[in-house]
């Protein structure tokens, strides 16, 4: 008797579905933080965790000896102990990188035993994931750092902690619990044999919602606060934007800590994501897959097992699609799923296919990014072949075009007898037709599996061709997995696009015949006068859309804004619109980069639903349009002092150099007719301007060049629409979301935001106008708040406005309407930096008024003046012999207002005194308040030298360094080299450690006080 399959097992980290808990653990009475704690760690118990009481290090490294001891079926010496504990666990030189490496790659090291035999010792068993011990501890005591700590809850891995929960009582805002694990980072993580550097996996949670993230999220989030020497309440890309929910497979995210703790908390869920998915990059960046990542990995990999049981292969029902929306990482999730294909012992190959040329090096380069030689890329066919005969090269990239090639030559290969999986990345209408009729003729054993934002289906299929092949599923098989852009947008992973229409063709009145109206407007579309108006709105506009006065850190960098491009129909329209850019750029004398790129493609002005692709060769490419893309190349040469050229590797290297300018934002506009508007991720870019026909899947791939998560001030793509897009962007989103995601896709209009709107259900939004007009009425600027509870709602409410304030400055009819005038904000904001000084989480002390507000710190930061502002004031005060004593009170009020200049102010104010004195003399003041600063400086220095007795040369020289780096760092053996000689032991050795404490203080105001100046 035959039997067909009605469910199938296999992996699944991710539950199918998952009911929220009823009663159990769930409180409805107020809960402290110490019976969440509580109620969290029996959960756990009853999970199969073995509780065991472990307050101080001394403990916890006898029982990781154990615990090493029982994986390893050995048992150390003290001697081999000591010695393997000190080199290959705690060893000085290692720091969260090199522990992170141990855990995800190296976790075989090596014992050298007492009788000189070697001896394999792992730390994580990563094929026989249940024969790792899960142990729970709480209350950790950490007192060799900064300050003494105790950690809530930890789950240690045998023996080592690679899990660490940090919990707040139900009603606190979760990001607290983020911000406390940053401070454990600064101040303890690292202190005594520094094991809880060895964390993998953060939790936070205050029981109603519960995320998690990686080590590298709070890592770099603490290496960025330290290079720009500004460490409190800093929110960046590496932040807590980037920390997720947990789901079940069918995207509904697990938010109670009861329902967390039973599927993430699983032992089998919580393992299988630290030893199968974790990815550590060569870029040392710890990443963790996302729920829905996970599930599309395991659908593939089980369709793979079950396929190959039931001798399936070769046929549609091996493989299938996975529907991932654009952006939400679907290079890591293929990435993933390959390198897992290859572990299985009965495949062969597993061929990464892209359909583009410059996504051939592109997606290499991201493969790479995750694992060095991973991918082994191919320049051409010949390697190709090369590659496909040699069976160590287990994963490879190459194009559809280079495979169509290679099956057109090689009738007859070996490859098409082994056991092959194919995943295609961006699946659409390229792997249709012809192509895959070839694959699935030659190809005996294969599983072919599609990846796409986009996938084809009846509604956006083309009428003309195979109809066999017209739609994703009829190609790949069924849908394995899905994740739309309302899933995406609605976890924080994407950002919602806010779309201006802008009209630039007024149609004739008298005008009757559709085909004349036709004719004329494509007419009017190209008009020399229509051009010079479409790049004049782009030069107006261009600071408030791609929001030029806001300033936030890029790896390390202060930068202002974001960068943007232009697309147009065509090469002839994209011509104009450059040399339209350069005439009147060099005629407002306003100083923008811009670029283009450009190649052959047919049919390019074509309102077709899929981005037509541009041939990298440029040899089909009219002279005269070659000849103009090698002016603006020169161009390009001219501004990066580059060498490129239309030649076939120069174009290649000019493609590549574009796309690293363009995520490093030092392009600001790059003008394209199709280029960069399929598979280009850049955080940076926040603005299409569009003057191009697009619909369907072409429409949703441009737009979400620009909806990638950046930072807090990055919160919506922008399109600006030169043609009236209403209906396709309407049609699209209800195709690749649902009829009601336009809601969630979109933002909302102006009027919204302004005057305040009710949602779908029914709930009220306050309008930016009426938060202002409360802020107005409960707190008069200059009125000082008193009260603990006016403080928190001032805080609240100012938040809230940060906030609006931030999606309003993009709107055009925003300017002129702000009710809140720049006195008024300044002086607002110098209220919210008093307030954030003093409810920020002090040393030692207990949070306080923190634990149920958030600071939008980086918000205020973005609408700062600088250093270079004020002085230009100070000078404009100097030129009128001092007597304004409004532009004193405007310096004064913008330095008080600036997060960044309130520790320069006692400097500032000491300058403004000297300029007083000279107010009837010639002053350069840029240069005397050069002059005035070193002086100061040196004057400074000297004096903590002397009267902490510090020695001179190794000061300086510490100093000096810290200024060079960006980063006073206080953590190594540099400070202490700077330290008078005194006793370490006794009353003198905690003398030593005040003294070192005092002299780091100091050090840090002396820094922040002079950094950036």
């Amino acid at each position: 008797m035959a039997y067909d399959m009605v469910m199938e097992g296999g992996r699944q980290t991710v539950l199918a579905e998952y009911v929220p808990e009823k009663g159990g653990y769930h409180s409805d009475h107020y809960q402290s933080e110490a019976e969440l704690e509580k109620s969290f760690i029996e959960q756990l118990v009853q999970q199969g965790y073995e509780y065991h009481p472990i307050h101080k290090e001394s403990d916890l490294i006898s029982n990781l000896r154990q615990k090493l001891s029982e994986l390893n079926g050995i048992t150390f010496s003290d001697r081999e102990w000591d010695d393997f504990f000190k080199t290959c666990i705690a060893s000085k030189n290692e720091g969260i990188v090199e522990k992170t490496r141990k855990i995800q790659q190296d976790y075989i090291q090596l014992l050298h035993r007492d009788d000189g035999s070697m001896k394999n010792i792992y730390l994580i068993d990563k094929e026989h994931i249940h024969n790792n011990s899960l142990q729970v501890i709480n209350q950790y005591a950490e007192k060799g750092g900064n300050h003494d700590v105790r950690y809530d809850v930890t789950i240690l891995v045998n023996g080592l902690p690679l899990v660490h929960v940090e919990l707040k009582r139900r009603g606190v805002n979760i990001r607290e619990a983020f911000n406390q694990i940053n401070r454990y980072q600064r101040d303890s993580f690292w202190a005594a044999s520094g094991l809880y550097e060895y964390v993998q996996i953060f939790v936070i949670s205050n029981g109603t919602e519960t995320k998690y993230y990686s080590n590298t999220t709070r890592d770099s989030v603490v290496k960025e606060q330290h290079a720009n020497g500004r460490k409190h309440s800093r929110k960046t890309s590496n932040s807590f934007e980037f920390t997720s929910h947990w789901a079940d497979v069918k995207n509904h995210n697990i938010f109670d800590l009861v329902d967390f703790t039973k599927t993430f908390f699983a032992k089998s869920t919580i393992l299988a994501l630290l030893t199968r998915y974790c990815i550590f990059t060569t870029e040392n960046i710890l990443m963790i897959m996302r729920p829905y990542q996970i599930a599309a990995t395991e659908a593939i990999l089980n369709r793979i097992e079950v396929a190959t049981n039931y001798k399936l292969m070769g046929s549609i029902r091996a493989g299938g699609y996975i529907w991932h929306t654009t952006g939400s990482g679907k290079t890591l999730t293929s990435f993933k799923t390959a390198q897992l294909a290859t572990k299985l012992p009965y495949i062969d190959k597993v061929l990464f296919v892209v359909d583009r040329k410059d996504l051939d090096y592109q997606t290499i380069k991201e493969y790479d990014r995750f694992q060095k030689g991973a991918a082994n890329g191919n320049k051409n066919t010949k390697i190709l072949t090369k590659q496909l005969s040699d069976p160590q090269a287990k994963i490879i990239i190459t194009t559809i075009q280079k495979l169509d090639t290679f099956i057109k030559k090689n009738s007859d290969h070996e490859i098409y007898k082994k056991h092959v999986v194919m995943i295609f990345d961006e699946c659409h209408r390229s792997q249709f037709g012809d192509m895959h009729a070839a694959i699935i003729k030659h190809f005996r054993k294969y599983h072919i599996f599609g990846f796409t934002g986009t996938p084809i289906f009846s509604a956006n299929a083309l009428v003309h061709g195979n109809p066999r092949f017209a739609t994703t599923e009829q190609v790949f098989g069924e849908r394995l997995h899905t994740y739309i852009i309302v899933d995406a947008i609605r976890d924080k992973n994407v950002l919602p696009f806010r779309i201006d229409y802008i009209n630039t063709i007024h149609a004739k009145k008298d005008m009757k015949d559709k085909q004349v109206e036709a004719i004329d407007q494509q007419k009017a579309l190209q008009a020399p006068e229509r051009v010079r108006e479409v790049v004049s709105y782009v030069l107006d506009h261009f600071n408030q859309k791609t929001k030029r006065s806001s300033f936030y850190d890029l790896k390390g960098q202060r930068v202002n804004g974001f960068n943007s491009i232009f697309c147009a129909e065509s090469i002839p329209m994209v011509k104009k619109y450059y040399l339209e850019f350069k005439k009147q750029l060099l005629e407002r004398r306003k100083d923008l980069v811009i670029a283009t790129i450009f190649s052959y493609a047919p049919n390019e002005a074509e309102p077709g639903d899929v981005v037509q692709d541009e041939d990298m060769d440029l040899s089909k490419l009219d002279q005269t349009s070659r000849d103009f893309l090698d002016m603006a190349i020169r161009d390009y040469n001219g501004t990066f002092n580059t060498n490129f050229s239309t030649d076939s590797d120069g174009f290649d290297n000019y493609y590549k150099d574009i796309s690293q300018r363009m995520k490093k934002r030092e392009i600001d506009i790059l003008l394209v007719v199709n280029m960069f508007l399929t598979g280009f991720d850049a955080t940076t870019l926040n603005t299409l301007w569009v003057d191009k026909n697009l619909k369907m899947h072409g429409l949703i791939q441009a737009f979400s060049r620009t909806n990638r998560i950046l930072n807090s001030v990055k919160t919506y793509g922008n399109i600006v629409c030169f043609r009236n897009l209403e209906k396709e962007t309407d049609d699209a989103i209800a195709l690749f979301g649902d009829r009601d995601a336009r809601g969630v896709v979109v933002l909302k209009d102006f009027k919204s935001y302004f005057e305040g709107y009710k949602d779908e259900n029914g709930e009220k939004h306050r309008g930016y106008k009426e938060l202002i007009m409360e802020l107005r009425t409960k707190y008069p600027p200059g009125k000082e708040i008193l009260s603990e509870a006016a403080q928190k709602d001032f805080i609240l409410l100012m938040g809230q406005i940060l906030r609006l304030r931030n999606i309003l400055s993009a709107f055009d009819q925003f300017e002129g309407v702000d009710p809140l005038k720049p006195m008024e904000m300044q002086d607002y904001q110098s209220m919210y930096i008093t307030l954030h000084e003093i409810w920020k989480p002090k040393a030692k002390e207990k949070e306080n008024i923190n634990d149920d507000v958030v600071f939008e710190m980086e918000l205020v930061r973005q609408i700062e003046v600088n250093i270079d502002y004020i002085i230009q004031l100070v000078a404009k005060y100097h030129k009128g012999h001092c007597r304004d004593k409004e532009l004193l009170a405007d310096i004064r009020r913008s330095i008080d207002s600036s997060i960044e200049l309130r520790s320069k102010k006692e400097l500032i104010e000491g300058f403004i005194a000297r300029v007083d004195v000279n107010k009837d003399q010639d002053m350069d003041v840029t240069a005397d308040f050069h002059t005035y600063v070193n002086e100061e400086k040196e004057k400074e220095l000297v004096e903590i030298i002397q009267s902490e007795n510090l020695k001179d040369e190794e000061t300086r020289k510490f100093v000096d360094n810290a200024f060079a780096d960006g980063e006073l760092n206080t953590l190594g053996t540099d400070i202490v080299k700077i330290l008078p000689k005194m006793s370490r032991f006794g009353s003198g050795g905690k003398k030593r450690e005040e003294k070192k404490e005092r002299v780091i203080d100091r050090l840090k105001s002396f820094f922040n006080k002079y950094l950036g100046l």
